[in-house]
C-alpha cells in the first residue's frame, strides 16, 4: 500500500495513522466503535446482584448470563464473522448493528429472566462487529505498521470492555439495570448510522459460497499450527481474566460492602490496562512477540497470587485487575499480529476462529469462577486465576522446540517479512 508523502518538520511528525497510509480520524473511529461493540458482552458483569434480585435467582443462576453471552460471542465468531472475507464489510456491519439494536430493546424491555438470556444471546452473536473491523484496520495498515494499528484499535477495544462495567454500575445505581440495555440500544443505531457514512468500501476477498467459507475456516485451524498455538494461549488468560471480572463484584459489594458507584470506580482502575496496547503492538511489530507473551503469562499468574493475598485490601485487589488487564491486552495483540501473517484474504477467517477458540476459554472461565468463588471464597477463585495461566505458560514453554521442527510460526510456514 502507498504511503501518504511527509512535508512536515521532522519536529512536527504527522499522526500515526497519517504517517502510515491510514486517516488518523478512521483508525480513531475503528477504536471507538469497537470499544462499543464489544462493551455490550460485559454490561451485565457488575449488575448481577441486581439481576439476582430483581429475578429472584441464585449467584450461580446469574452468573449463567454471562457465560450465555460469551456463547453467543463464539457462535457469532463462527457463523457470522468470516462472512467479512465473502461480503462487502460495510454493508455486513451496518446489517449486524440493526440486530444487535433489536436485542438490546428486548433486552431492556425483558419481564423474565429467560427473555434476557435469549436477547443476550443474540446479542452476544451479533456484537462481533468489533472483530470484524479489527481485521478492516489490519487490511488497510502496511506490513511495517500494522501491530501498531492494530494496537491502537484493540486499545478501543479493551478500554469498551473495561469502561462498560463503570458505564453500567453508573448508569444502573441512577436509573435502574433496564436502562443500561436500552442507553446501549440507542448507541448501537446511531453508531450504525456512522459506520454507514464513514466506512470505505471494502471489496470481498472471496467468492465462496457460505458453506465453503465455513469449511475454509476450519481447513484454516487444521493446516495452521500458529493460529491453534495462539488461540489456546489466549483461551488461558480469557478464562482467568472473565473468571476475575465475573465473580470480583460479588466481591466487591459483600464484604466491601461497595455500592453500585463504587464497583463503577473500580472497574475504571481496571481500565488502566488499555495503556499497555499500543506498546504491545510495538513489541509485535519488532519481532519480540514470544518473550512477551511468556512474561505476560507470568505477570497473569503473579497478579492472582496479589489478588489472594489481598482479598481484605482494595488496593491490592485493584493493582491485580490492572495487571491481569494489561496481561490479557499484550497477548491479544501479539496473538492477532501473529495471526493476521498467516494468509492476507483470509484475515476475517483467521480472527473468526483466533476469537473463537479463546472465548470458549472465556466462557468456560466465567461458569468456572463463579463456581469456585461460591464454592470456596475468594481464595478459590485467586487459586483458579493463576492456574489457568501457569497452564499457559508451561505450553508456550514447548513452543521453541515445536518452531524448531518448522511447524508452529508463521515465519516457519510464509517468508519473512
Amino acid at each position: 500500500m502507498p504511503t501518504l508523502r511527509m512535508t512536515r518538520s521532522p519536529r512536527r511528525p504527522a499522526p500515526l495513522g497519517a504517517a502510515h497510509g491510514v486517516p488518523g480520524w478512521l483508525v480513531g473511529l475503528l477504536a471507538v466503535a469497537s470499544g462499543m461493540t464489544v462493551a455490550n458482552l460485559y454490561y451485565a458483569q457488575p449488575l448481577l446482584s441486581s439481576l439476582s434480585r430483581a429475578f429472584h435467582l441464585g449467584p450461580a443462576e446469574a452468573g449463567a448470563l454471562i457465560t450465555l453471552t460469551q456463547i453467543g460471542y463464539v457462535a457469532g465468531m463462527i457463523f457470522l464473522v468470516p462472512l467479512g472475507d465473502r461480503l462487502e464489510k460495510r454493508r455486513l456491519v451496518t446489517a449486524l448493528l440493526a440486530v444487535t439494536t433489536v436485542a438490546l430493546a428486548v433486552a431492556g424491555l425483558a419481564t423474565s429472566f429467560p427473555v434476557l438470556l435469549v436477547a443476550s444471546l443474540v446479542s452476544g452473536a451479533t456484537s462481533v462487529v468489533a472483530q470484524i473491523l479489527v481485521p478492516f484496520a489490519a487490511g488497510l495498515a502496511p506490513d511495517h505498521a500494522r501491530g501498531r494499528i492494530v494496537g491502537r484499535v484493540m486499545s478501543g477495544l479493551l478500554a469498551g470492555i473495561l469502561l462498560s462495567r463503570t458505564v453500567s454500575s453508573l448508569v444502573s445505581d441512577v436509573a435502574g439495570w433496564r436502562y443500561v440495555y436500552l442507553g446501549s440500544a440507542v448507541l448501537m443505531a446511531l453508531l450504525a448510522l456512522a459506520l454507514r457514512a464513514a466506512l470505505p468500501q471494502h471489496a470481498p476477498t472471496t467468492s465462496l459460497p457460505y458453506s465453503q467459507v465455513l469449511r475454509s475456516t476450519a481447513r484454516l485451524v487444521r493446516t495452521h499450527p500458529a493460529l491453534r498455538r495462539r488461540g489456546l494461549y489466549q483461551a488461558a488468560l480469557f478464562g482467568a481474566f472473565s473468571a476475575f471480572w465475573t465473580t470480583v463484584s460479588f466481591l466487591l459489594t459483600g464484604p466491601f460492602h461497595y455500592s453500585q458507584i463504587g464497583v463503577a470506580v473500580f472497574a475504571l482502575v481496571g481500565a488502566a490496562g488499555a495503556a499497555v496496547a499500543p506498546l504491545a503492538g510495538r513489541w509485535a511489530d519488532r519481532g519480540l512477540t514470544r518473550p512477551f507473551t511468556g512474561i505476560a503469562f507470568g505477570v497473569a499468574a503473579a497478579a492472582f497470587a496479589v489478588a489472594g493475598f489481598g482479598q481484605h485490601s482494595i488496593i491490592l485487589v485493584a493493582i491485580a485487575a490492572i495487571l491481569i488487564d494489561m496481561a490479557v491486552q499484550t497477548t491479544l495483540i501479539l496473538g492477532q499480529h501473529t495471526v493476521y501473517q498467516l494468509d492476507a484474504a483470509a484475515r476475517s477467517r483467521l480472527n473468526s476462529a483466533f476469537i473463537a477458540i479463546f472465548f470458549v476459554g472465556g466462557a468456560l472461565g466465567s461458569q468456572l469462577g463463579s463456581l469456585a468463588y461460591h464454592a470456596a471464597g475468594w481464595t478459590a477463585l485467586s487459586v483458579l486465576g493463576a492456574a489457568l495461566p501457569l497452564i499457559g505458560l508451561a505450553y508456550w514453554a514447548t513452543e521453541r522446540r515445536a518452531s524448531r521442527g518448522g511447524v508452529d510460526t508463521p515465519a516457519a510456514q510464509a517468508p519473512p517479512r
